[in-house]
């Protein structure tokens, strides 16, 4: 592992489309100028290959993952540029379904780690919204936690932001930065993103690194953006606006002991039971 102190991070928000290979064109180009800038770890966002609300089309056009040509050109691209790449996610074919998958790609272009969306965002929004993906994806089964030259990253992906006991397991495995690369809607991300992220951190006294989608894409969505990286103490570093380009910040190693010691809640944490208090109901006299 690196003695080096600090590194810079990057987020690569995107619009992406239904043509995966302008997707894959336009991420390439993000990653480059990231890299061109410093950046030793940079990530995409959920659904970087493709944002297709139709279940047919979207089964119809993704591969399994040796076909995959977004997932071949993100690996040549990490490998271009010595950097550690996190994908945060491809829809790639799994049997009769389709994973959710985020990959950790190294610098030598091979892949590190793959993660499965775990908690599949099945909702009824106030605004009409109805999202179902456990009709198109197959879900994870455990958190991920890969090593990189500064430590262990966790892995995670969107919806399961709303999820804290993912973060701190990844946290109690050693993790000192978390991610949540996200298509998160536009709704739900005016109301919750921020607080969400700057809550995990704070929490478990770790970065906070969450590329995001960003726009109204073709198949009428509509992402809310604001990628952001954030600090162990809940500071926000970076955060994008509502189009797409490229966010950076330097994560200095020593903020995550800093935090941890101040706030030592990881240590602190203890199993608790929850006890039902009920009120008893007045007893009625036959005399009255």
């Amino acid at each position: 592992m690196s003695a080096t102190t600090s590194f810079k991070a990057a987020c690569i928000q995107m619009r992406s489309t239904q043509d995966q290979a302008q997707n894959r064109d336009d991420a390439i180009r993000m990653i480059r100028e990231a890299a061109a800038a410093g950046a030793l770890f940079v990530q995409t966002p959920e659904m970087t290959n493709l944002v297709e609300r139709s279940t047919t089309r979207l089964r119809a056009v993704v591969d399994v993952e040796d076909r995959h040509i977004v997932l071949a050109g993100l690996r040549e691209a990490a490998r271009d540029a010595k950097i550690w790449l996190h994908i945060g996610s491809l829809s790639v074919k799994v049997g009769e379904k389709v994973a959710n998958r985020g990959y950790m790609i190294d610098p030598e272009g091979q892949i590190a780690a793959r993660y499965d969306k775990v908690h599949l965002f099945d909702v009824d929004l106030p605004n009409g919204e109805k999202w179902r993906e456990s009709a198109t994806y197959t879900g994870g089964e455990s958190a991920g936690v890969v090593e990189t030259p500064w430590g262990l990253v966790g892995m995670s992906i969107c919806y399961d932001i709303r999820f804290p006991y993912l973060y701190r397991a990844e946290a109690e495995a050693g993790a000192f930065m978390l991610t949540a690369p996200a298509c998160f809607t536009r709704q739900t991300g005016e109301a919750h993103w921020q607080v969400l992220q700057r809550a995990r951190a704070i929490e478990n006294g770790a970065f906070m690194i969450s590329a995001a989608q960003a726009g109204t894409h073709e198949d009428g969505r509509e992402t809310y953006g604001h990628s952001i990286i954030v600090d162990p103490w809940g500071r926000v570093l970076a955060e994008a606006e509502a189009e797409p380009g490229v966010i950076m910040a330097e994560i200095e190693l020593a903020l995550v002991a800093d935090a941890r010691q101040r706030i030592p809640t990881m240590q602190h944490a203890r199993p608790v039971a929850v006890t039902a208090y009920r009120a008893e109901k007045p007893r009625l006299d036959a005399a009255e």
